[in-house]
């Protein structure tokens, strides 16, 4: 990973999050697409949906499998990348940019600490092999 992560926060169910002023963009890691590999249908959760930290947000499905994705921070959905739903290989292409999946409110602002940073995520996932 490099240094244009710095300023990511991770969660340990492999989302990236980037705080913009009063909004956090949401997407999953690189690591996460590479794993399920070529993205074919993204669900994402309605606008204004109020969602708590570790809430399932929505749905990526692979050619190889499913997976949940989830609320990395408590707050309201502002915003859904439409094209991740019209296009998934979005998010295989651009994981941490054009691929990002939601954007949240952040009801409290702090719960940014409960997450990782890159060098602890970067752990996690060596751990995993």
């Amino acid at each position: 990973m490099g240094d244009m992560h710095k300023n990511l926060k991770f969660t340990q169910t492999h989302e990236w999050l980037n705080e913009n002023q009063d909004e956090i963009i949401v997407g999953i890691t690189d690591h996460a697409q590479k794993l399920l590999g070529d993205m074919v249908y993204v669900d994402l959760p309605a606008v204004g949906k109020e969602i708590s930290a570790g809430d399932e947000l929505g749905v990526v499905e692979s050619v190889k499998a499913a997976s949940d994705f989830y609320a990395p921070i408590s707050g309201v959905v502002i915003a859904i990348n439409e094209q991740v739903s019209t296009d998934p290989a979005i998010v295989n292409n651009d994981p941490y940019g054009a691929g990002w999946l939601v954007k949240i409110k952040p009801s409290d602002i702090a719960e940014l600490n409960n997450l990782l940073n890159s060098e602890q995520y970067e752990k996690e996932i060596a751990e995993d092999h």
